[in-house]
């Protein structure tokens, strides 16, 4: 277990930013925390450690989206999934999640994946973070669900 906290958006994106940078495909992460605890900026950070260019919103209404990484990375695809509307595990599977998790060139975050947890493998990095204050978040990260 790692304890991170960041000072500001800015340390939120740069910690995304770093994992981001680390992948090298097939990994899942699995975040999960309030409204306002940092999930969305930690996942922008992650697609720029990633090589995705232009914005990286929550797809709340979409659930799912899929950014195209760098030319010559390993990792070719982020894919950015965002639970909070879904019922369960049996929404998401039905818009080809398995095949998506399985991909090795291929990175996965999932925001409010609680809410899916069945859907994932227990190698996945679970994240949860959680507000401090204005600026200050905290990310707790464990290495299995």
């Amino acid at each position: 277990m790692e304890k991170i906290i960041t000072k500001s958006a800015s340390e939120t994106k740069d910690f995304g930013r770093a994992c981001g940078q680390a992948c090298r495909g097939g990994e899942i992460f699995y975040l999960s925390g309030d409204l306002g605890a940092g999930k969305t900026t930690f996942l922008q950070g992650l697609a720029k450690g990633l090589g995705v260019s232009g914005p990286v919103n929550s797809p709340t209404f979409n659930i799912l989206k899929i950014y195209k990484t760098k030319k010559g990375s390993v990792v070719k695809n982020f894919c950015h999934i965002d639970a909070y509307r879904l019922s369960g595990a049996k929404d998401l599977e039905a818009l080809g999640i398995k095949e998506i998790i399985a991909a090795q060139d291929t990175v996965t975050a999932v925001e409010w994946a609680e809410k899916v947890k069945s859907v994932f493998p227990k190698s996945a990095v679970k994240i949860k973070a959680k507000h401090i204050s204005d600026a200050e978040r905290e990310f707790v990260v464990l290495d299995k669900k």
